[in-house]
């Protein structure tokens, strides 16, 4: 739609609120509302100002004016205010120069677009994230000088199996063996449903949904791949919409990786490939169906995949799951079918359907970011014709020390992320798509807000260890 088809659909539904949603730089969707009194098409054109100093990391206290453009063809019905409401996804740019806001990741994600164009490489980079969260029950945490907890229930957890639930019922999935168990044992079909109409309602297709292998109420539902804006646009509707079904029902969800211990974190496998007028560039004759072109690409995320780590997986809880040994895959090597391997190529005859899924990335990560930062890797692979080496079709799981030591691994600590951008981030310059400017204050931010306050707090388990030493 452009502004004046917006305009007439907002007529057309009777709406009375239009709210205005945008992303700030961490990841969690900000939004106003007006009256609908107040919208017409010059709305796409002068923009709304705002206080771009209240959102973290972006503008400081004295420069803080900002200028919120809508995006025409992201209108949508919101499908949870009472009052009928119109949605748009905006732009962030200086209401001065009128340039794109460098610290706006949808920006910085249309600019990894514009740039795969410049490169003549292909005109199109699809992705097809796959989020997991958990459905608890209760959710309950403090943190201040002298103590700190959480605590997380679900009616399914096995945890609870003792539990006077008057009466309680059983079936509650073992741990690590949630996957795919039928009702009753699967507890959350009826909910899951109502998420994929409602998600569905706003314009996702949606491809599958199922319980997923932790106990405890985690679940996975998968969305149609697209382009790379278009994505990050959808992942922000897919966690707003899953959440707010889940309130709504008595339920709260997290997309935190690691919010049980002992069991599956969550993941969020990323499905990429480049196509160019309208032909899949991965395609190919090589090993799993693959071209060298993909092959490339592979390599590109291996050789940036520690500093990746800072956007993929950008939170300290990130690397619970992100553990030698267990369910997540940290070892950085690529196979057919093999999801013990990082990158993985999935099996189909389709040529259409051939793309690499690179298995490392959690939920907690920004989309557009995320996204826009694998493309870049990616392409400095083809552009530099890195070669991934020999695939490894063994369960990497099983593998001995010995047989471990020569294969790389992701990084293990959001610090350790961090400080590998800080040493690795030309790749993500080119094109301007991610500015100095942004790899330095993602890195001060970071390591501010979330690194330092989780490094120097005690926690439960060292009183456990410690205490009486």
């Amino acid at each position: 739609m452009n502004a004046a088809e917006v305009v007439q659909f907002a007529k057309d539904n009777n709406v009375k609120m239009v709210d205005y949603k945008f992303l700030d730089f961490i990841g969690i969707w900000q939004h106003f509302t007006t009256p609908v009194s107040e919208f017409d098409e010059d709305t796409f054109e002068e923009g709304i100002g705002f206080d771009g100093s209240s959102i973290r990391g972006w503008q400081p206290i004295h420069n803080s004016d900002m200028l919120l453009i809508p995006v025409p063809d992201t209108a949508k019905i919101d499908p949870f205010p009472k009052a009928t409401t119109l949605s748009l996804i905006c732009n962030i740019i200086d209401p001065i120069t009128r340039e794109g806001y460098s610290r706006d990741p949808r920006f910085i994600a249309s600019k990894a677009e514009a740039y795969l164009k410049s490169t003549g490489i292909g005109d199109t980079a699809f992705f097809g994230p796959e989020p997991e969260f958990f459905i608890f029950d209760d959710v309950r945490f403090e943190s201040t000088c002298n103590q700190s907890f959480y605590a997380v229930d679900s009616i399914e957890g096995r945890w609870n199996t003792g539990r006077d639930e008057y009466p309680n019922l059983g079936y509650k999935p073992r741990h690590k063996e949630g996957y795919f168990p039928v009702a009753p044992t699967d507890s959350s079909i009826d909910l899951r449903n109502e998420m994929v109409e409602v998600l569905q309602s706003v314009g996702m297709r949606i491809e599958a949904s199922h319980h997923e292998v932790a106990s405890g109420g985690q679940c996975e539902i998968d969305m149609r791949f697209d382009s790379l804006v278009s994505m990050g646009d959808t992942v922000q509707w897919f966690k707003y919409i899953i959440k707010n079904v889940a309130v709504r029902n008595g339920k709260t969800v997290t997309f935190m990786p690691k919010p049980i211990y002992g069991d599956n974190g969550s993941g969020m496998h990323i499905h990429s490939s480049i196509w160019k007028d309208g032909e899949n560039l991965f395609a190919g004759d090589g090993y799993g169906g693959l071209s060298k072109m993909a092959m490339y690409y592979i390599g590109g995320i291996m050789k940036h995949a520690k500093a990746l780590c800072a956007f993929t997986n950008p939170s300290t809880n990130s690397y619970k799951r992100l553990v030698p040994g267990y369910e997540a895959p940290v070892n950085l090597a690529y196979s057919n079918r093999n999801r013990s391997a990082s990158l993985r190529i999935p099996v189909t005859n389709a040529a259409a359907a051939k793309r690499v899924e690179y298995r490392t990335p959690d939920p907690s990560c920004n989309g557009y970011l995320a996204f826009a930062a694998l493309l870049m890797a990616g392409l400095d692979g083809i552009e530099n014709k890195i070669d991934p080496g020999q695939p490894l079709d063994k369960d990497i799981y099983g593998l001995s020390p010995e047989e471990l030591k020569d294969i790389p691994c992701v990084a293990k600590s959001l610090e350790d992320a961090l400080e590998c951008l800080q040493a690795d981030h030309d790749f993500l310059l080119k094109g301007d798509v991610f500015t100095l400017d942004v790899i330095e204050k993602w890195i001060e931010y970071k390591t501010e807000a979330e690194v330092n306050p989780v490094r120097m707090r005690p926690v439960p388990e060292e009183f456990n260890l410690y205490y009486d030493i």
